[in-house]
């Protein structure tokens, strides 16, 4: 796991000294994704330069230092992520070039300089070319790769969106140069970056909490999407952008030719599967270790990576105080059985004070789930005692694990036949109480959060097709809040405006708009910026492509089984840990937020709402925010992510404020 960074520019923009320079600012700035080492390499006359922070997970030696120069000189290149089969791509190709050796045609014999991925992954290049390689290649990755030949420059990123890829060209003139990065931190150290915010990605934000499909906040500074091949040069400024593999046509391929066989030997082949990824990704030559929740998908993961193990492996969790929030009891009980070596933490309000003024710095554009503390922090507690952890994200997503599913499953085919006037006054009468009893009355028959619940209810009851109720569903703020100031509507996030999936059912819909959205722009990133901040590597075992093809192969009521979410994944841990474990409702990685703004948070989030200052940035509409301010400060309403979108926007806001250009 590393980060590396690039520009190209037309040659003599910069010269030798001025290049060195700026490739050592832009590389010292992703140091947190690759403490261990650092490289450099640039070639003046072609105008491209490329930087790379190394964490050393496979390989310590320098032998896998990068930028790595392929063995005939073609290529170089600088690449994040981890290649799990590249032990079994050396031996193809060592049988390959065997082969050839044999030939008349004979080529030099291939020497190894060292055991890395990384050059596994460029005698493949060379061997197969890129898409070839490609497909053969099982891993997380981004890279960027020079081929001295054609003088092209290809970026690429990983089936599912495992790995960070950010690019664009900023500068006029003579001066403009494409830039290329892990993160966005290191544009700001180029000097013709302008750091123009994009208002139509502000607004995206505000309704999901994230900035996703190929945006960025900033204006021309674009994410590369996940199964994407990114060529530009000098000679073709405009870049050329294709997928190398399209999820969506594995989905509705899978869904198409599902698997023939019992729910049972459904179970039976994801077991062994499920066996041989994690065996594989455990894999590392530095300390490995695990997140453990206590629900199903993470403790299958660390059920299966001990069952494999010869000593008990390190597992990490985190406890909340607040009743409805803490799973730490669950998930210690569960490290009990299976004999790991468990660590905790709980997390109090002062916690996430001392991580809110590193949020900035750690997601370097806005991000607002507000999990990202939790996740830190206990990405903090692993990161005492291991480099590598496991974790059980994409789960719920390829085994329709979310409440949403199991709603929309027993409710909207019955709800949708429901006059709309009907189902809008039953909501406005339930959201009229105040989210504080609304909070104590769902304690009290056992549905914990029940005024979060219930603000949602509003625009999921009222829906009028499976696309809105899904928009309304993973929505904050809506089109008709108009609350981003020289934007016409919130963008729906553009799965939905696609007519590729309308063949799935709306489950199945839903669980394919959270695959492609949802978790590559926020769980993953999410995971990858807290962890990678810490110079933690995370590995997600569910997101291999084996288990990811498989696991969109079985039947819908495979996975929702008689009402049972996950069934095939409860199936299989089950044959390690006792039911009475693991069966409770779903919680999720969430925070008290709600509470802490009315408490401990209350002063820091009425700084950064103060009405001059949202009406003197501009980004904002001041009125709106401060009414569900108020109403949420007087427990009428809980408007926690609402608002945790506004204040983690304007606490980005003000840490780059020195570099901000007005949208």
């Amino acid at each position: 796991m590393c980060g590396f960074v690039g520009f190209l520019s037309k040659p003599g923009t910069f010269n030798s000294d001025s290049t060195n320079h700026i490739l050592h600012c832009m590389a010292n700035s992703v140091v947190n994704r690759g403490p261990d080492s650092a490289g450099y390499w640039f070639d003046p006359a072609a105008g491209i330069a490329l930087g790379h922070r190394r964490l050393a997970v496979v390989d310590l030696s320098p032998n896998g230092s990068q930028p790595m120069v392929s063995s005939t000189g073609r290529y170089i290149i600088g690449l994040n992520g981890e290649i799990y089969n590249h032990q079994e791509l050396r031996r193809s190709l060592k049988i390959r070039n065997e082969r050839e050796l044999s030939s008349l045609a004979a080529k030099p014999a291939i020497t190894w300089r060292g055991q890395s991925d990384t050059e596994t992954l460029l005698m493949a290049i060379e061997a197969w070319g890129l898409e070839g390689a490609l497909e053969k290649v099982n891993g997380m990755f981004a890279f960027g790769l020079w081929d001295r030949e054609l003088k092209t420059l290809t970026l690429c990123r990983d089936r599912f969106g495992e790995k960070p890829l950010y690019y664009g060209w900023q500068g006029r003139g003579s001066k403009a140069t494409f830039m290329f990065a892990s993160d966005l931190a290191a544009f700001k150290r180029h000097p013709e970056f302008l750091a123009d915010i994009d208002r139509d990605s502000l607004s995206r934000y505000m309704r999901h909490n994230c900035i996703g499909e190929d945006n960025s906040i900033y204006k021309d500074i674009k994410k590369l999407a996940p199964g994407h091949l990114l060529s530009v040069s000098l000679a073709h400024r405009e870049p050329r952008v294709w997928p190398w593999y399209s999820t969506v046509n594995m989905i509705n391929k899978s869904v198409l030719e599902p698997f023939q066989g019992t729910a049972e030997e459904a179970a039976d082949d994801l077991h062994k599967l499920l066996l041989e990824v994690v065996g594989e990704q455990m894999v590392s030559d530095v300390p490995l270790g695990a997140f453990l929740s206590g629900g199903v998908d993470s403790s299958l993961i660390v059920a299966l990576m001990q069952s494999q193990s010869q000593s008990s492996i390190s597992t990490y969790s985190i406890g909340f105080h607040e009743p409805g929030y803490d799973e730490a009891a669950h998930a210690q009980r569960v490290a009990k059985h299976l004999n790991t070596n468990h660590n905790e933490v709980y997390v109090t309000s002062q916690d996430a004070l001392n991580v809110i003024p590193d949020l900035p710095k750690i997601y370097t554009e806005p991000f607002a789930d507000s999990s990202q503390i939790p996740t830190y922090l206990v990405s903090k507690l692993a990161r005492q005692d291991v480099t590598v952890s496991l974790s059980g994200d994409a789960g719920d997503e390829l085994f329709c694990g979310y409440n949403r599913y199991q709603f929309t499953d027993k409710l909207w085919r019955k709800l949708k036949h429901v006059p709309l006037p009907i189902r809008d006054a039953g909501v406005t009468i339930a959201t009229a109480m105040p989210s504080m009893l609304l909070d104590g009355i769902g304690s009290a028959i056992g549905v914990p959060r029940l005024s979060e619940k219930l603000v949602k209810a509003r625009s999921v009851i009222c829906a009028q097709s499976i696309d809105e109720l899904y928009l309304g569903l993973v929505s904050h703020w809506s089109s008709a809040d108009n609350v981003v100031l020289g934007v016409a509507e919130a963008q729906e996030i553009s799965s939905l405006a696609t007519n590729s999936l309308e063949a799935l059912d709306p489950v199945q819909r839903m669980m394919a708009y959270d695959f492609i959205g949802y978790l590559p722009n926020d769980i993953l990133v999410k995971v990858d910026r807290a962890a990678m901040s810490l110079g933690l590597e995370t590995r997600v075992p569910f997101l291999d492509r084996r288990i990811v093809e498989f696991a969109w192969s079985l039947p819908l009521n495979y996975k929702l089984k008689g009402g049972v979410t996950k069934w095939p994944l409860r199936e299989v841990l089950y044959r390690y840990v006792p039911p009475n474990l693991i069966e409770r409702p779903k919680m999720g990685f969430g925070l008290p937020i709600g509470n802490w703004l009315r408490t401990s948070l209350r002063g820091w989030a009425e700084d950064l709402l103060d009405e001059q200052r949202l009406r003197s940035d501009g980004y904002f509409n001041p009125a709106l925010i401060r009414k569900k301010w108020s109403e949420h400060l007087s427990g009428q309403s809980n408007w926690q992510y609402h608002l945790w979108d506004v204040l983690v926007f304007q606490s980005w806001l003000e840490s780059h404020r020195s570099q901000i250009q007005r949208g």
